[in-house]
């Protein structure tokens, strides 16, 4: 089990270094925010098995997960439309 901690925390730091280092594009920001959802569900996961607990609150970790990676896609598809790409330097409604 440890391993599968230590496997989620290491996703989790790689997870924010990349959505430090790829502030260009708002795609490669929503997806590295993704992936930190996800590392942090596995070591929520691992850490309730640990200590046999409910998975309830996984459900509804997921659930909101899965809201706010709608939310992301449409206000990509939204500032895609208006600006016609999506670069960060471009979106003036976000500053």
């Amino acid at each position: 089990m440890t391993i599968f901690a230590s496997a989620s925390f290491f996703m989790y730091l790689m997870g924010l270094l990349s959505f430090c280092l790829k502030r260009k594009h708002l795609l490669l920001m929503l997806l590295s925010l993704e992936f930190i959802v996800v590392s942090l569900f596995l070591l929520l996961y691992v850490y309730l098995c640990m200590y046999v607990y409910e998975f309830y609150f996984l459900m509804v970790f997921l659930t909101m997960s899965v809201c706010e990676g709608a939310l992301g896609l449409s206000v990509l598809v939204l500032l895609m439309r208006t600006y016609g790409n999506n670069y960060m330097i471009s979106f003036n409604l976000l500053w």
